[in-house]
């Protein structure tokens, strides 16, 4: 039996960046927390430990801090697709390098005073390699809920099921979306805003009879109104809210006072994709 090694790659992670840009007495916020992973010739260090064609994980982020002084770290995406190509184009025993990137979001209170969003986590990742790139964006944690418009009923059932049908329920999910563009270029800033109001706005105005048909829904209206977008993928948790029962207390409750469950969950996930768009050739979910 012979013993090979397989596919593997090794980097950086959670570099975490935090630039000021200064413009007089008005400044300007970027946080990213950055993974880098380079794969390529790295046999030797694996079976010998040679380390000859192995660049240092502490190089990485030292680049990572020398290229937002240098370009400044603007979009993620912008900033992941110059480590990346940096990476690719500099070490020849690269032969793909992918980087992430998890984005802070910082709101302004004044000319040099913010307050941390927490209402979700912007996301990218880029691959290179020396013929290909493929851009990722998405986001995570961004918790959405109709407290009507949402039904669940004629499901399958066995001798285990004891879930009632209904016809009025809370739909409540936190959305992680991730989806891959149809090329390397475009307004990111832009294409992530657009792209975050449609899952929205497809959220709020689906009249949902499953979260299988609010997920779809969320995907096609990206697709529908952001032409760079080639596909999206999509990972809903049912967020169950449960009727409290008031009735020991001779009190009615008409779909008013809930108990919010933590786990078990649901997990709905899913891919919405153009039927023309061209298939993606590495990892592309993050």
């Amino acid at each position: 039996m012979a013993i090979v090694l397989g596919p593997n790659r090794y980097g950086k992670a959670e570099t975490r960046l935090v630039q000021v840009t200064r413009d007089g007495d008005t400044h300007g916020l970027t946080e990213f927390t950055v993974g880098t992973a380079l794969s390529g010739d790295l046999t030797a260090t694996h079976l010998t430990g040679d380390n000859a064609g192995v660049l240092p994980t502490d190089t990485m982020k030292n680049t990572v801090y020398a290229f937002a002084k240098q370009h400044g770290a603007g979009q993620p995406e912008a900033f992941a697709l110059l480590l990346a190509r940096h990476f690719v184009g500099t070490q020849p025993q690269v032969v793909r390098a992918r980087v992430t990137i998890e984005a802070t979001g910082w709101e302004r209170l004044g000319p040099h005073s913010f307050r941390r969003k927490g209402d979700f986590t912007r996301l990218c990742a880029v691959t290179v390699e020396e013929s290909f790139t493929q851009v990722v964006s998405g986001l995570k944690d961004l918790v959405v809920l109709n407290s009507t418009a949402s039904e669940f009923h004629g499901f399958r059932r066995d001798r285990y099921t004891t879930l009632a049908e209904t016809t009025d329920r809370i739909l409540a999910t936190e959305v992680d979306a991730r989806w891959r563009h149809l090329s390397d270029t475009t307004d990111w800033a832009e294409s992530f805003e657009k792209a975050k109001d449609a899952m929205v706005n497809a959220f709020v105005n689906t009249y949902s009879l499953s979260l299988q048909q609010t997920l779809f829904s969320m995907g096609s209206r990206v697709l529908e109104s952001r032409p760079e977008i080639a596909e999206i993928r999509l990972a809903l948790p049912n967020r169950h809210h449960y009727l409290a029962d008031l009735s020991p207390f001779d009190l009615a409750n008409p779909g008013e006072v809930f108990i919010a469950g933590d786990r078990p969950y649901g997990l709905i996930e899913g891919t919405v994709t153009r039927d023309d768009a061209p298939p993606a050739r590495a990892e592309w979910y993050l």
